[in-house]
């Protein structure tokens, strides 16, 4: 199972940060509050979004 976030959804809850180290993400860029990010089903129970 895939799981896919905005970068809006993961800040409202809080789990940007993580979601930034997942990708690698650097703070400096630009990201668009719409911009898509799959995790997969393991990724997603480390970060608490399903369990």
């Amino acid at each position: 199972m895939k799981i896919i976030i905005t970068q809006a959804e993961a800040v409202e809850k809080g789990i940007w940060g993580e979601v930034m180290k997942m990708f690698g993400v650097e703070a400096e860029e630009e990201v668009w509050p719409s911009e898509e990010y799959i995790l997969t089903e393991e990724q997603a129970r480390r970060i608490g979004i399903i369990q």
